[in-house]
């Protein structure tokens, strides 16, 4: 396992120095849109996201006055290469990229944990060549057994072993399957992240892992858990605001990703506890979340970077429009 301080010394040799530099001068660009108040010292730009970096594609973003696309689909180095053209040439930065679903490194079958993992070395090589800077890994998922509703998880788990150990107050016996599911995920999730480190290192790229609806690590606390786990500046995590207000409010999940969040997708979730999984996903600005304070945490935890929003029911240009008022403290 790559420390911060073995990298630093393995760095110093290798003459990788130079890539971490251009990462942290990449957070600290300057910022999007204009904040006529001045409150804010934090530097945030907007993204779109998009299935590929095609030169209309790169064109439109442009045009609608965004300054970067993350790219979802599946690409060939040879695409990379032409994507970061097209969008060098539209005047834009692809900055991230993320694949279709979730890897399987939890799989039942070793091969398929393997490919899953293979999979992934190539999609690091990949983001290098399109010039983006991380990489979105949902590591896994679980499920077809009993497990709580997200407003009842209480979790108890081991900060150091990440061993799960309760996800309710009182009677775990009904989550039992659920609980060693949880711990064999984790286990191998750190063996795969464990190998890909030292590819994302080679690559200059940033293994970002987040948990998308894969039932894992569903808590604030435990997700900054496991991103910490590895203490590496190649191992981070790509939060989404809107994914988990259901089990706890974006404010809680910003604070404890304090200094690990590398990157930030925006969308907005309504609260319901009548539905399943507590609620629903909504355009932006008409859920449950208050973007108003999420601004002030995001100040307030010193994030700068990239914002990709994740959001329908508008155009592109009023998705831009509304990220220039989260921006600048407005609200949605």
């Amino acid at each position: 396992m790559l420390t911060r301080r073995g990298f630093l010394e393995v760095a110093a040799a290798a003459g990788v120095l130079s890539g971490v530099k251009a990462v942290a001068q990449e957070a600290s660009g300057t910022k999007c849109c204009a904040d006529p108040n001045g409150a804010f010292r934090t530097q945030l730009k907007a993204a779109l996201i998009a299935a590929k970096g095609d030169e209309a594609t790169c064109q439109r973003v442009a045009q609608a006055g965004f300054k970067g696309v993350e790219l979802t689909g599946e690409m060939t180095l040879e695409q990379a290469k032409e994507y970061r053209a097209n969008a060098e040439k539209a005047g834009i930065r692809i900055h991230s990229i993320m694949g279709a679903g979730w890897s399987e490194f939890n799989h039942a079958d070793a091969e398929k944990r393997k490919a899953s993992i293979e999979k992934m070395k190539v999609r690091l090589s990949v983001a290098a060549a399109c010039g983006a800077s991380t990489v979105l890994c949902v590591p896994g998922r679980i499920g077809g057994m009993k497990m709580p509703a997200p407003h009842e998880f209480a979790l108890d788990f081991d900060a150091k072993t990440l061993e799960l150990k309760s996800v309710v107050k009182g009677d775990n016996t009904p989550y039992a399957a659920y609980i060693a599911a949880h711990n064999e995920a984790t286990k191998y999730t750190i063996e795969a992240v464990r190998e890909l480190e030292p590819i994302a290192a080679r690559e200059g790229v940033t293994l970002c892992l987040e948990n998308v609806w894969n039932n894992l690590w569903v808590k604030p606390d435990y997700m900054a858990a496991l991103v910490r786990f590895f203490d590496s500046v190649w191992v981070k995590a790509y939060l989404d605001l809107g994914n988990h207000v259901c089990y706890a409010p974006a404010e809680e999940w910003l604070r404890a990703e304090k200094g690990i969040a590398a990157k930030l997708h925006i969308k907005d979730f309504l609260i319901d506890l009548s539905k399943g999984h507590d609620g629903t996903f909504v355009p932006i600005g008409k859920g449950s979340i208050d973007w108003r304070s999420v601004r002030k945490v995001i100040e307030e935890t010193n994030y700068s970077g990239w914002i990709s929003i994740e959001s329908g029911g508008f155009s592109d240009a009023e998705h831009r429009k509304i990220m220039d008022k989260i921006f600048i403290g407005e609200g949605a």
